[in-house]
Order: structure tokens, then sequence, then C-alpha cells
């Protein structure tokens, strides 16, 4: 399967912090959610693979494209929402549209007004007279009105309220079943990606902690709830990771058909991604 996004050992070190070899693939037509708690290195993989931030080492390859040496190239086919992008609060969208027309060559300002209506944000507007959220709307308005290729968001629902968030959902799977796009999308409210990601990538500490499809996620992780008689019991290589409670311990599994046939356990939990990353990151290794 073709990749539109290929990171390879991308390194970057601050003074108080460091991405270390990270490694992921995100295939043509698909949806990844990139996960991981604030500070973990999600917006900072983000950044280099913008080529906003320098001297990082490793690849990344965007369309098969080195992003540093076919930058301008690159640029045309992705649309980008970041947490900390905004707009000059003087501008209104209507000088938003005449200014993307004249940077993108696929620019449909038909479909850019068809958003600000589905949207309701009026275009003649300044953006100081706009809410976080509708200043949100707008960035993914913008965002998806040159045809992107790829879509690379940064907490794109931050700011929404639960109809809006959805109805922004409903708007990126439009997009996906109808334009020839993929999708990487960063954010800590989980359970918007449960439903609409194909790929999880989970991120703690500046490491790729793991890389699956959501379904193999979803569906053979589970948690096995235990005492701690049953827990010393547990084979180490039979599990992830584990958190002992007031009255019992939450042992992360990464098969739950493979765990119940070999310890004859009746019932195992499904997991969430909110669970995962509880246990991957508050929980103790082996």
């Amino acid at each position: 399967m073709e990749n539109v996004l290929e990171i390879k050992n991308l390194c970057k070190k601050y003074e108080n912090f460091e991405l270390k070899n990270v490694t992921f693939h995100l295939p043509k037509g698909m949806i990844m959610g990139f996960i991981g708690e604030n500070g973990a290195g999600k917006t900072t993989t983000i950044k280099a693979i913008l080529d906003i931030i320098q001297s990082y080492s490793g690849e990344i390859r965007i369309f098969g494209l080195d992003n540093r040496k076919e930058e301008r190239k690159i640029k045309e086919d992705i649309g980008v929402v970041l947490d900390d992008m905004f707009f000059p609060e003087i501008l209104t969208p209507n000088d938003i549209q005449r200014t993307m027309k004249g940077v993108y060559q696929n620019w449909d300002t038909e479909l850019f007004y068809n958003y600000l209506k589905e949207f309701s944000l009026l275009p003649n507007k300044q953006i100081k007279t706009f809410s976080k959220g509708m200043r949100k709307k707008l960035e993914i308005a913008t965002a998806l009105s040159h045809h992107p290729k790829l879509l690379i968001l940064d907490e794109p629902t931050s700011g929404l309220d639960p109809v809006a968030r959805a109805e922004v959902i409903e708007i990126f799977q439009s997009v996906l079943e109808k334009e020839d796009c993929s999708i990487f999308f960063s954010t800590h409210i989980t359970t918007d990606l449960e439903h609409i990601a194909d790929y999880i990538t989970f991120i703690n500490h500046g490491e790729i902690v793991l890389s699956k499809t959501t379904d193999e996620l979803l569906e053979k992780y589970g948690i096995v709830k235990c005492t701690e008689k049953e827990f010393k019991e547990i084979d180490k290589k039979d599990y992830i990771k584990y958190k002992k409670t007031k009255y019992e311990y939450e042992v992360l599994v990464p098969n739950k058909k493979d765990f119940k046939e070999k310890y004859h356990v009746s019932v195992i939990d499904k997991i969430t991604l909110d669970d995962l990353m509880v246990l991957m990151i508050k929980g103790e290794g082996k």
C-alpha cells in the first residue's frame, strides 16, 4: 500500500525535551490518530513534518518527496490546522479568501463559501468578533478549500462544543470519501478518533510507544482485573503494563483471546483509547 507520509528515525533535541527516533507511516486514503499527553511530542513532530522547525535529523517523506527538498511541491497539496494557528484579527473571511486564492493553484472559492455557510460564519465580519470555536471552524474551512491530498490536523476540535465537534468530524469523513485525501489527526480528545481513525500512533516522552490499526488495538487489546495473587501468576510476556488500585490490579494485555485460553479467564474488559493512554503512561512496567 502506498504511503502518503513516512517518517524514519526523526530526532530533535531541546534543552528539556527530545524526539527520539520517531518512526511511523500513514497509508494513502487513511486516517491516523496521533495521541499522547500534553508535552509528549505531538506538536513538535507535526512542525517537523511541515518543516517549521529546523536542525532535526531523520527522514520525512510526503507523497514520496523529501519534505525539505521539495517543500513548494508538497505544500500545494497539504491542508493544515495547527493548535496555535491564527489569522490576524482585523481580517474577515472575505480577506482570507482573497489571500488564499493567490497562494493555492487549486483554491476553490465556491467550496470556501459553502463551508462558511455550513459553519454559520459571516464572510464580512472581522475575525476579532469570532469566538474561539468560530475561529477554529474558519481555519478548518480554509484548510479544506484547496482540495488537499493530505490534511495535517493538530487539535482541530479544540474549543468546539460536542455538537460542533461531531459536525467537524463528519466533514473530515466526508472529505475522505469524496476527495483523494488522507488525514493525520493529532488530538487529546481520543473519543474523536475511535470511530474514524484507521490507525493509532501513540507517542510518549518523545518516543513512539506503538503504531497499529485501530481495530487491532480496540479488538485485540484488553484490560484484565485481578487479585494480587492472580497477578503474580501471570507471565510477564503476556502483558504490557499494569496498575495497582485500592482493590485490584488492572493489567493491559495485547491479545484477549490468547490470554483467555492460557489463563482460563472468562471476562476481559474492552479497552478505550483513554484506557490505553492511562495505562501506558501511568502503569508500571514488567
